[in-house]
């Protein structure tokens, strides 16, 4: 497996949303996780004044663009570029270029990884959200989404939840 690159995709205006829970769902579907890491709509926070009132509200970056962290290859290629809203790859011709780094930290996308003291198979306990309280053993981690899959009791079932890093600690 080559090293997942970030490249951008040009949508249909609006369709940015879209385009991302259609990817991801692809890639949920075609089990490309390991391929297609992250799919980001670049966000920024603007002070809005509408009526008198100042509100913060979050603005899209790049309007009619997404984001793939993303191993290039024809299977990923022709996933992508064949989701319903995508006009194509940003580059020349059918071949896209991946963003440079120093392209990547001016749009303030994190690079760095996150070092985890947990493996599979250890036993944590869930500190925040719908499950708080319960314990249960790891049964994967998904560094890229930041994630791991928890085995829990629900309604006396052994159940695989996925939950974030900052929703577990070990016992």
């Amino acid at each position: 497996m080559s090293e997942a690159k970030w490249f951008v995709v040009h949508t249909y205006s609006g369709y940015e949303n879209k385009v991302k829970a259609n990817i991801e769902k692809t890639i949920e579907n075609r089990k490309l996780q390991d391929q297609i890491t992250e799919v980001v709509v670049p966000l920024q926070d603007v002070a809005e004044i509408k009526n008198g009132v100042k509100k913060q509200v979050s603005k899209k970056m790049f309007p009619g663009y997404v984001l793939l962290k993303m191993d290039m290859n024809d299977e990923t290629w022709y996933v992508v570029r064949n989701t319903r809203g995508v006009t194509g790859f940003v580059g020349p011709g059918s071949k896209p270029v991946p963003l440079s780094e120093a392209e990547i930290r001016s749009m303030g996308i994190r690079i760095e990884e996150v070092a985890l003291d947990i493996q599979v198979g250890d036993v944590v306990k869930v500190v925040t959200g719908a499950f708080t309280g319960s314990v249960g053993a790891i049964k994967s981690i998904n560094q890229h989404k930041h994630a791991v899959t928890v085995s829990l009791s629900v309604f006396g079932r052994e159940t695989p939840v996925e939950l974030a890093f900052t929703e577990v600690e070990k016992m």
